[in-house]
Order: structure tokens, then C-alpha cells, then sequence
């Protein structure tokens, strides 16, 4: 089974690179609501506006959701694969096939979820992480689902890859508070850059990598970034800022091996989070309907 859903990963990450960042990112987004059972796959109907038409998952890029319909499209081809596995299950595993494609550390998938039976935009409100959050607001969401602060900084830099668009960081580049312009903890250089990239009236579709060093790579850089002012949202450039973190920013700066352990570590944990058994979720046959 796994092998299939990695084929199928490889062949969509050579169509495009955004489908790496696009399926960490829908994982995440569908595991911090409700748990990790795929309702984030699921499409409105006119009777139920589903969790992927909330405002804060309008912008997943449609590769992560492709990628997971694909694959299981090729395990249902396979007799003794059809109707066995969930799309749960089949994102966790595209998971970590992107972040091995970005070059990061594989591991072992736990395996055996069922597919969520509900899927409301309602119960996203207030749980996924804003960009302009603090440490105490990171730490207190990441607790609700059982991950250390360790755990957040660790899945926080999942923003060595990936993009952003620009109105989630314009208020750091041009109107930051009443005594400063740009916020003061941005790197004066990168700030230069950032006004470069989105003037006043860019067009808000342009987006430019989170990471501005190494934006295909999954890598310890990020955290180097956050070192010199080069996190892109606050709710990056804050693990540095505060001293409770900044010792964890410090030390996988210069240790990849240990943030590569400790991204697993809280990628696993983060995979058990409020996971279906039983009557308590089904296997769905199309991963964006209740069937």
C-alpha cells in the first residue's frame, strides 16, 4: 500500500513542486480540526458548508487535495486494496512521502484511522494557528492537541517550504503599529525585500516563499532565518524573540540531526490526534463525499 501512495506522490511533485508544501499544510490544517480523519477533504453541499470553505483553509492549494484523491484512486484499482484504506490514512502517508521528495527525514506512518463523519466550517473557528499569533497562543492551541511547546516549534518549521500571500504579512511591512512602520524585528534587509516584492497595490494572489534562502529544501535554515529577523509571519520571527523558545531556535540552528528528530517526533504525535476507530468513522469511497 504505501509504496503505491509514494509513486503516486513522486509522479505528482515532478508535475509540480507546490504539491509538497500543499499536502504538509492540508495535513496539519485537517489534523488541528477535529483530528486527523480527513474532513478537510470533504465538499460543500448546499445543506453543509464543510471545513475546506472556512476562511482559513481557502487558501490550501488544490495539489494537497489531488495528491491524496490520486492515490487513492491507484489502491483502489488494486482488488485487494479496494475500499480498505482510508483518505486519513492515505494523507498521513503523503505526508511524509513530501517531506522525504523535500529531502527531509522519513519515518514510520501509524497506520488504521477511520474518516471523520462530520465536516462543519464552524468547528475550524479558533483552531488553527493565525500568523500574527504570539507564544503563549501557539502554545496554548498546541496543547489542546496534546503537543509540547518542543512539538510547536518543531512543526512550525514546516515553513521552510511553501509561500505566502501577501495580506498576511502587509501589516508588518507598512503598518506595523503607531511608533514603528515595520515591525522592529524584522531584518532591515529583508524588509527592503519584502516592500520589493509586494508594493502597496500588489496584486494580493502574488506570494513569495517563506523561506527566502532555501524555499524547495527541507532544512534546519528556517531556524537560522528566525536568527537573523528573516521569519516571514510574526508567529515565526516570535520563536526567536522570546526567551522561552529561543534556546530551541538556537539549538536546532546549528544541530539538524536533533530538529530532524524532534520534526518526527511531533509529526507522529500529531498524526494520533483525535483519530477515528470503528463506528466512530468509515472509509469513505470518495474522499470528498460522506459515502
Amino acid at each position: 500500500m504505501a509504496p503505491i501512495v509514494r509513486k503516486v506522490v513522486q509522479q505528482k511533485v515532478k508535475e509540480t513542486f507546490v504539491t509538497i508544501p500543499a499536502t504538509l499544510r492540508l495535513f496539519f490544517h485537517d489534523c488541528f480540526v477535529n483530528g486527523c480523519d480527513a474532513s478537510i477533504m470533504i465538499q460543500s453541499t448546499p445543506n453543509n458548508k464543510a471545513e475546506k470553505d472556512h476562511p482559513d483553509n481557502v487558501s490550501l492549494a488544490g495539489d494537497g487535495f489531488d495528491v491524496v484523491i490520486k492515490a487513492k484512486k491507484a489502491l483502489d484499482a488494486i482488488p485487494s486494496c479496494r475500499n480498505k484504506v482510508s483518505c486519513a490514512d492515505i494523507l498521513a502517508l503523503a505526508t511524509r512521502d513530501v517531506v522525504v521528495a523535500a529531502e527531509g527525514p522519513s519515518y514510520p506512518v501509524e497506520l488504521g484511522r477511520r474518516d471523520g463523519l462530520v465536516s462543519t466550517a464552524a468547528s475550524v473557528h479558533g483552531n488553527l494557528p493565525r500568523p500574527n499569533d504570539n507564544v503563549d497562543k501557539l502554545n496554548k492551541l498546541f496543547a489542546k492537541n496534546k503537543l509540547t511547546q518542543e512539538d510547536m516549534i518543531a512543526l512550525s518549521a514546516a515553513h521552510t517550504l511553501g509561500f505566502a500571500h501577501c495580506n498576511k504579512v502587509f501589516n508588518r511591512i507598512y503598518n506595523f503599529n503607531r511608533t514603528h512602520i515595520i515591525d522592529p524585528t524584522l531584518n532591515k534587509g529583508y524588509a527592503k525585500d519584502l516592500r520589493l516584492a509586494w508594493p502597496k497595490n500588489v496584486d494580493p494572489r502574488i506570494a513569495i516563499n517563506i523561506d527566502p534562502i532555501t524555499p524547495k529544501k527541507f532544512d534546519n535554515i528556517y531556524f537560522k532565518n528566525l536568527q537573523q529577523g528573516k521569519g516571514l509571519f510574526t508567529s515565526d520571527q516570535v520563536l526567536y524573540t522570546d526567551r522561552r523558545s529561543r534556546p530551541t531556535v538556537d539549538s536546532w540552528a546549528k544541530n539538524s540531526a536533533a530538529f530532524n528528530a524532534a520534526f518526527v517526533k511531533a509529526m507522529t504525535k500529531l498524526g494520533r490526534v483525535g483519530v477515528k476507530t470503528g463506528h466512530n468513522g468509515n472509509i469513505r469511497r470518495d474522499c470528498g463525499a460522506f459515502n
